[in-house]
């Protein structure tokens, strides 16, 4: 019970870092989780929990490391191969041979030995901490990759290094040939098995399917099983089960990308379940990090033969001194660079902010805790194990306090971010919503093909003809059409207003069942919130929730009397909706101007449409008030338009202004799809 009390408040706590991220933007979520966690760990009754490394390691990082590997771009990371793996493999050897004499040479009862497997340890860098500042600051993309497809693989070299460092720690023996080749068997074996691993397991789920086994739900689980299972087993074999996971990832996305007809209903479903699984994920980390500190810092704070100033100073020594490292191995590479190819080097900026950039985390506190206790004649301790640890929990603080200050400062603005290959800025936004509609309709084009049904085969054109007259019309910046929108808009709400009144009306005459009228009002609701934006968000209802408002009410499907009344509601819906359209034609026609004259018309148009369809039975089922199959298909594509978006934004393609007017774009889109 204790556990899931804990494991409950650290949910908690995680929406509500979420929560006081948008009232302090400037802080990033990482820093305010570690926060929460060190408050939780101090209260009376706090949180406390044993730290388990490989139980961190498959049950955080593995999962974690996997998605970013399907996630990453492979074009372009094969594209930067080159300062990636002098990242990954050169500067870690260089950082565990460097700092690991200068750590013993400034703190002497820390063991060479001891000090190379501190080093080791800090050499990585933490893809959860990357992507969450990178996502935050807006890093330029060239950068963003480079950092990501870094933090991908310095785990296992940092991680290697340590072991043989604790290794020789334990036992007194090393042997440089033999670890050069346990590191090469390590990580091919490990690149290899795990992309092994992950095309057995994808196709396990294809067998599956010609089965005729089409639940979304056993393929998504058979995803999320997969991170777990190629770690396991490559830890168990004894190849690295950092690199099997993301070799596993990126040969999902690979086979993803070669399957002939996407399933895109299982892309929904596996998308929102992964975008809620990586959310607790990563909370999670950092929450674990903050309640583990307080335990770290009172070891060090009672231990009588440490100056706690003095161990401060060797955090920010040890910062400072990974950071100079970092920034000279950067410089040595752009320099290199720039002559094998008579080029200007990359600017000193850039260099700094790749510099910065390499925030500790995860991985570095999981590898100290791991160190063992004693020695191998199992009596001696392993000494200064309570200094090891806290020193890598103050690196890892101090290197996102430092990036979190200044990457802001340092990195370019968002207007600037997004200049590339000497694309302007209109061409720039015109090329990102041409992406985000084809999106939609890709997505759009297979759900249709999925869904033979004869009522689904028009949705292809209608939604095609939205999106013309969309784009056909004047940009959302241009004044006149700014005022042509915004008359358009408040003359649909004063015929909101008069369907409003008309329905309650109606519904007093005695003409409709109360319980029919309050869900036809209830989606009068839902279109003016879309018109209006209350407190700048949209109220969405999927297609679930309407067929839960009107479940039981116009259901054909019922037999005897519940059928009869089920049939009953529809009829006197389809009515009352008719006399809605007409009182709402009378609001507007009553209301026109020469000012507002043409947006008006534009009004009664639709309703005048509408009228005329209902009148003929088109547009109306017995099972609701919407066609429901048409509607879902065409919510999906939307749903995949603002996906689209928003990745575009988290890979730095677009600036928050143009994520900006492409979401009022899809949002032009969905409102269309409803009034109609």
């Amino acid at each position: 019970m204790e556990t899931f009390l804990a494991v409950l408040l650290m949910l908690g706590l995680i929406a509500v870092s979420n929560i006081l991220n948008r009232f302090i933007p400037f802080v990033p979520v990482p820093l305010i989780q570690i926060g929460l966690g060190i408050i939780a760990a101090l209260i009376p009754t706090g949180i406390h929990m044993h730290f388990e490394p490989e139980l961190f390691f498959v049950l955080f990082i593995a999962p974690l490391l996997f998605n970013d590997g399907r996630r990453t771009p492979r074009g372009e990371l094969w594209n930067l191969r080159a300062p990636i793996l002098l990242l990954a493999l050169g500067l870690v050897f260089v950082t565990v041979f460097v700092a690991g004499y200068a750590i013993n040479w400034m703190i002497p009862s820390i063991p060479l030995a001891a000090s190379f497997a501190l080093a080791a340890i800090l050499s990585p860098t933490d893809a959860v901490a990357v992507s969450a500042l990178a996502g935050r600051v807006h890093l330029p993309k060239s950068i963003h990759r480079i950092l990501e497809g870094e933090s991908l693989m310095n785990d296992a070299s940092g991680l290697v290094a340590f072991k043989f460092a604790i290794a020789a720690m334990v036992t007194g023996v090393f042997s440089l040939p033999k670890a050069s080749f346990s590191f090469v068997l390590i990580a091919a074996g490990g690149l290899l098995l795990g992309a092994v691993l992950s095309f057995l397991l994808i196709r396990l789920s294809v067998f599956i399917r010609r089965f005729g086994m089409e639940d979304v739900t056993i393929h998504v689980l058979l995803q999320i099983l997969t991170p777990f299972i190629i770690y396991l087993i490559s830890e168990e074999i004894g190849v690295s089960g950092i690199l099997a996971v993301v070799a596993g990832g990126v040969m999902y996305a690979i086979e993803k990308d070669r399957a002939v007809s996407p399933q895109y209903k299982l892309q929904l479903v596996s998308a929102s379940t992964w975008s809620v699984l990586l959310l607790v994920l990563n909370g999670l980390v950092f929450l674990i990090l903050g309640v583990s500190v307080p335990d770290v810092i009172e070891v060090i704070y009672r231990d009588q033969t440490l100056n706690n100033f003095m161990v401060a100073g060797y955090v920010l020594a040890i910062t400072a001194l990974l950071i100079v490292l970092r920034f000279l191995w950067v410089y040595g590479y752009s320099l290199w660079e720039s002559k094998r190819l008579k080029a200007e080097k990359a600017p000193l900026k850039s260099q700094i902010i790749t510099s910065i950039s390499g925030v500790r985390g995860a991985v570095t506190l999981a590898g100290a805790f791991s160190i063992p206790l004693v020695l191998g004649d199992g009596v001696t301790p392993f000494p200064e194990r309570d200094l090891i640890i806290a020193l890598a929990a103050g690196v890892i603080l101090m290197s996102l306090v430092i990036a979190s200050i200044f990457l802001p400062l340092l990195a370019d603005s968002e207007e600037t971010v997004v200049q590339s290959a000497g694309a302007v800025y209109g061409n720039t936004e015109l090329a990102a919503r041409n992406v985000v509609i084809d999106a939609g309709m890709s997505m759009l084009r297979s759900l249709v093909s999925e869904s033979p049904e004869r009522s689904t085969q028009p949705v292809l054109l209608e939604f095609t003809d939205k999106v013309d007259r969309l784009c056909a019309a004047r940009p959302d910046h241009d004044p006149a059409h700014e005022q042509f929108l915004r008359l358009g808009v408040e003359a649909r709400k004063s015929a909101l207003e008069a369907e409003r009144t008309e329905l309650r009306r109606i519904m007093e005459n005695g003409a409709l069942p109360e319980p029919v009228a309050v869900k036809m009002e209830e989606l009068l609701d839902h279109t003016e919130s879309l018109l209006c934006k209350r407190l700048n968000t949209q109220i969405k209802f999927s297609l679930t929730e309407i067929q839960r408002l009107f479940s039981g009410l116009f259901s054909g499907k019922l037999s005897g009397e519940e059928g009869q009344l089920a049939l009953q509601n529809a009829e006197s819906a389809r009515t009352a909706k008719i006399a809605m359209c007409q009182a709402a034609v009378s609001a507007v026609s009553a209301g026109m101007s020469d000012e507002n004259r043409l947006a008006s018309q534009k009004v009664i148009d639709k309703y005048e449409r509408l009228e005329s369809r209902l009148v003929q039975g088109e547009g109306w089922s017995n099972d609701g008030v919407l066609d429901d199959d048409k509607l879902e298909l065409k919510l999906q594509a939307i749903q995949e338009q603002r996906n689209t978006v928003q990745e575009m934004y988290q890979n730095g393609a677009i600036n928050l202004k143009i994520a900006g007017r492409l979401r009022r774009f899809v949002d032009q889109l969905e409102t269309s799809i409803w009034e109609d």
